[in-house]
C-alpha cells in the first residue's frame, strides 16, 4: 500500500525558488509564476507509477524525479493552474487517496542567528547549491517532516520577504530550508513559512 506522505499545489512559483530547481532539479525545467505541485510517497518505487499517471492525463512537465528505498518524490508544473491541479487528481485517484490523506507537516526545528560569523557563512555556503549566506546577515534554518514541505516553505517565505534563498532539501527522511537577509526580512519570511505549513489540513503527525 502506498503512503501519501506529502501533497502540495503551489500556485505561483517565485523566483529564487524557481531558480534553484532549475539549477538543481534534472528534469524539464520551471520558469517562475508557473503553478507546481509536490508529491512524496513511500515507497519510493512508487513514483515511477504516478509520473507515468500525471503525463498521461496532462500536459504537465515534470522537473524532479527522486526515487529513494523509502521515499519518492514527484514535481510537476505548467502555466496553466488548472493542468497542475488535474494531474494531483490524476495522481491521487490512481493511489485510491484524498488530499486530506497526507501527512501534516511536523516542524522539527527554527533557529534564527543574528550577524552570522563570515566563518560560518563559509561554512554553510559550502554545501549550498541557493544564493550565498554574508557575513552579518541573520540566517534561518527550518527542519520539517515530512521533506517535501520544505517546497512549500521556501515558496512562501519568498512570497512573504525579499529574504535570499541558501538551501532547499525537499527530499529526504526530513526537509531543511536556509534563509539569508537582514533580521526583519528573515522575521517576516519565517512568519510566511510557517503560517503555510500550518494551514495544510492532514493526517496526524506525531512522530
Amino acid at each position: 500500500m502506498v503512503d501519501l506522505r506529502t501533497y502540495i499545489f503551489l500556485d505561483v512559483l517565485q523566483p529564487q525558488f524557481t531558480a534553484y530547481m532549475a539549477s538543481t532539479a534534472r528534469g524539464y525545467l520551471p520558469v517562475a509564476e508557473q503553478a507546481s505541485l509536490f508529491v512524496e510517497i513511500a515507497p519510493g518505487i512508487e513514483v515511477n507509477t504516478i509520473t507515468d499517471v500525471a503525463l498521461k492525463a496532462t500536459n504537465v512537465r515534470p522537473a524532479v524525479q527522486v526515487v529513494e528505498r523509502a521515499f519518492g518524490t514527484l514535481e510537476v508544473h505548467a502555466f496553466d493552474q488548472g493542468e497542475v491541479r488535474e494531474a494531483g487528481t490524476a495522481i491521487l485517484k490512481s493511489l485510491g487517496k484524498k488530499e486530506e490523506d497526507r501527512l501534516r507537516p511536523r516542524v522539527l526545528t527554527t533557529q534564527i542567528i543574528t550577524n552570522v560569523s563570515p566563518y560560518q557563512a563559509m561554512l554553510i555556503n559550502r554545501m549550498r547549491q541557493g544564493s550565498m549566506l554574508l557575513a552579518g546577515q541573520t540566517l534561518y534554518v527550518l527542519e520539517v517532516h515530512p521533506a517535501g514541505y520544505a517546497a512549500l516553505a521556501a515558496n512562501e517565505a519568498e512570497k512573504a520577504s525579499p529574504i535570499t534563498l541558501v538551501e532547499v532539501r525537499p527530499v529526504g527522511a526530513f526537509g531543511r530550508l536556509y534563509l539569508g537577509g537582514t533580521e526583519a526580512e528573515i522575521e517576516e519570511a519565517a512568519k510566511g513559512a510557517i503560517q503555510a505549513l500550518e494551514s495544510v489540513k492532514g493526517r496526524p503527525n506525531e512522530g
